[in-house]
């Protein structure tokens, strides 16, 4: 990747290694719609200003509302209400291990948008040895859970592998204010009336609602702008590496801010994931070109024929066989 690839991929790493955490915290006082709707609300508010002063969104929207519409289903309003109602009942870190599994999937998925990017070993080497990181992180921390609630993570991970494809193939001339703003939009209008009717009786305390400014501002603002600008930079399969990168800055915020403890299995998986993510995100090799077969002609003045060095006879350009090179 570019330079500029490799720092929205840092920035993403940090933005989107938190909202599990913010999640967390935030279910235990408030429902999983008001969550979304928060989070969404908060996000379209913040990016709506700038996606006015450039010009042509009411244009791109018209032109462009069916697979805008698939992208806000499929990235937002699905994924993000069965993610957060997973973690009422899942730990943060089994949402991230699972959460991993978008590269994997998206690269199955990318079959079917005739959109697949050539992997090579290196490649495929890199994604298993990602996902073989995040499974050293983050297997001592799991917790239990139910079927429903892994069932709800795995919608989540089928969705974000998916619509970053959708996005790449249909969405690319659109501009990433225009896109994400609107889809913000809509989703919180979606989740508006399931948030009044689940609001809490009391205001809820301050750890819960810096939770929410958090994934507003930080996870959702912030970070869909450089997840699109990634994804237009890498592609969307390099894109979706991050989810390897997320587990591993939560664990590391945890130890820097909370003195969680820094094992030898979490430094490991960290050299896994650093490792995983290189390879996984490197350009796959160019092919070599072939070479042009060359041969020096020894031309013979004798019947018109033109002699190569293999030593079989070739018409002559302009003699009365099939032109020769």
């Amino acid at each position: 990747m570019t330079a500029r690839g490799w720092a929205l991929f840092s920035l993403m790493g940090v933005v989107w290694g938190i909202p599990y955490l913010m999640i967390k915290v935030a279910v235990d006082e408030v429902s999983p719609s008001t969550v979304v709707f928060v989070r969404c609300a908060l996000g379209a508010a913040l990016l709506l200003p700038f996606a006015l002063r450039q010009p042509g969104l009411a244009r791109n929207v018209r032109t462009y509302w069916k697979p805008m519409l698939a992208f806000a289903v499929i990235e937002i309003i699905g994924p993000w209400y069965t993610l957060t109602d997973a973690e009422r009942h899942l730990s943060s870190s089994t949402a991230g291990l699972l959460i991993a599994g978008v590269p994997i999937a998206g690269v199955l998925l990318s079959r079917f948008f005739g959109a697949a990017e050539s992997l090579g070993v290196r490649r495929i080497t890199g994604l298993a040895l990602g996902l073989g990181g995040v499974g050293v992180l983050t297997v001592p921390h799991l917790t239990g859970g139910d079927a429903l609630s892994l069932a709800e993570v795995l919608v989540t991970v089928v969705g974000y592998a998916t619509a970053p494809l959708i996005a790449d193939r249909h969405l690319k001339n659109v501009p990433t204010l225009h896109l994400i703003t609107p889809c913000l939009a809509l989703a919180a209008l979606v989740y508006a009336p399931a948030a009044a009717a689940t609001r809490p009786a009391a205001l809820p305390s301050a750890d819960t609602l810096a939770a929410l400014a958090a994934l507003g501002v930080v996870c959702t603002a912030v970070a869909f702008v450089a997840f699109l600008e990634l994804i237009k930079e890498a592609g969307p399969i390099r894109a979706s590496v991050i989810t390897y990168v997320n587990p591993a800055i939560a664990v590391a915020a945890g130890a820097l801010l909370l003195d969680e403890p820094l094992t030898g299995g979490v430094l490991a998986a960290f050299a896994l994931i650093l490792t995983g993510s290189v390879l996984a995100t490197a350009a796959a090799p160019k092919p070599r070109p072939r070479p042009v077969p060359w041969s020096a002609r020894q031309t013979s003045r004798a019947g018109g024929r033109v002699e190569s060095l293999t030593g079989l006879p070739e018409e002559r350009p302009g003699s009365t066989g099939q032109g020769g090179g």
